[in-house]
């Protein structure tokens, strides 16, 4: 056996057991198990067992797997329906939470003396908002169905879907794309046209493609239909000019129409639980402890960690005509998780971000991430807002939060679950 391949599988067997347990450590102090997975990346990589190249090939092709299984699941998650019913005080809270980050993060980022892209791409990570982690914690929290929390994944949808077309640009921008505002606009429709496109064709092909594959009663066939779709979108958005990931994110969105979504949802989740920790476990590797302890390290992680609890936290408060605890909806549209997470690596990957600088935009995901559950659960039993609440088990809050649970019976037919 190659000296290499035997590496890899060693590096594979201590990141599925380094991700899992400090995952569930993570879990029993409240907290994400997305960030027990990336201090599990960080222990094993070169800042201190060095387990774990973040550099390698093979390590960084199984982990970008993970990001399209990863965006497959948060376009299984987003219902576009859900801006049109919480209307404009969602869509106020969406552009507001992406504007205010992005403009005061590339303020801030140019006055800590960072030139280039490396301020945009910075600024990028403060937008999304991890729906995973919000839709999660007010799930525990018997928040979810409120009027709060309405808005709240209504505007998490919006953020997500801008996020995801200021990544696509940034993504063009890093691989050497012209910075003109032609070329930025032209980014933008390819982007909106290729996910357009994909649900308008995709709605006509893919129900009886998936109808077909719930037929054969068969445990793998609607995931394997699922991940097909997902790749092979992924392929064409690349073909096209876009991100891949673009096109694993408008192959959920075309899979959540479908009524097989619940089972496809549960079948892709457990291929995830193997690849997402590999992409979590690189991201956090490729940590330098060393730039975080010198003091510019710990003033642009302090920085944008500060203009992304502001930006977001200032949000909630932009439907002000409407009635609402809007401190809750500022509070859970904190969290950034894995989206943050995406943008950080494209800058590492693509040199337009120095290990220092991608630190500091993981030290921002991790804070803004750790502060909001305890800060929601606050403010839910100040207000007394807590019932007895269990979350339905799988798909995406499984593979952020944790807290796995298998799926019903009819979920595993191809039937929607109720509430669904």
């Amino acid at each position: 056996m190659p000296e290499h391949y035997t590496s890899l599988l060693l590096a594979l067997a201590a990141i599925l057991i380094a991700a899992k347990l400090l995952g569930a450590l993570a879990q029993r102090i409240g907290q994400p198990a997305v960030l027990g997975e990336l201090l599990a990346g960080v222990l094993l990589g070169p800042s201190v067992l060095r387990v774990l190249d973040p550099a390698g090939p093979i390590l960084a092709a199984l982990g970008e797997l993970g990001v399209l299984i990863l965006l497959l699941q948060i376009g299984l998650h987003t219902d576009l329906r859900a801006i049109l019913r919480v209307g404009i005080p969602a869509t106020a809270v969406g552009l507001v939470g992406v504007i205010l980050p992005f403009g005061i993060g590339l303020l801030v980022t140019r006055a800590l003396g960072m030139t280039g892209l490396a301020p945009v791409v910075c600024a990028a990570a403060l937008t999304a908002t991890s729906i995973g982690i919000s839709a999660r914690v007010l799930s525990d929290l018997d928040r979810l169905h409120s009027l709060e929390g309405r808005i709240v994944l209504g505007a998490a949808v919006l953020d997500d879907v801008v996020g995801l077309i200021i990544l696509s640009v940034v993504a063009g921008l890093v691989g050497g794309t012209a910075i003109t505002a032609a070329g930025v606009a032209g980014t933008i429709m390819v982007a909106i046209g290729f996910i357009v496109g994909a649900i308008l064709v995709g709605g006509v092909l893919v129900p009886p493609v998936m109808r077909l594959a719930g037929r054969l009663r068969l445990a793998w066939a609607l995931g394997a239909m699922a991940l097909a779709l997902a790749l092979g979108l992924a392929g064409v958005a690349g073909w096209v000019g876009s991100a891949a990931i673009i096109g694993a994110f408008a192959a959920g969105l075309v899979l959540h129409a479908t009524p097989q979504r619940a089972a496809v949802e549960h079948a892709t989740t457990d291929l995830g639980h193997f690849f997402v920790p590999i992409f979590f476990a690189v991201v956090g590797a490729a940590v330098d402890l060393g730039s975080l302890a010198n003091p510019r390290g710990l003033a642009i992680g302090g920085a944008l960690a500060a203009v992304g609890i502001v930006g977001k936290f200032l949000s909630g408060f932009a439907p002000f005509w409407v009635r609402s605890h809007h401190t809750l909806i500022g509070v859970a549209m904190i969290p950034r998780g894995e989206v943050g997470l995406i943008f950080a690596q494209l800058g590492l990957a693509g040199g337009v971000l120095d290990r220092a600088q991608f630190s500091a935009v993981l030290l921002m995901v991790m804070v803004t991430t750790f502060i909001a559950p305890p800060w929601l659960a606050f403010l839910t039993r100040k207000n007394r807002l807590v019932q007895p609440h269990r979350p339905e088990p799988g798909g995406l809050e499984e593979l952020v939060m944790g807290q796995p649970g298998r799926p019903e019976a009819g979920a595993r037919n191809g039937e929607r679950s109720p509430g669904n």
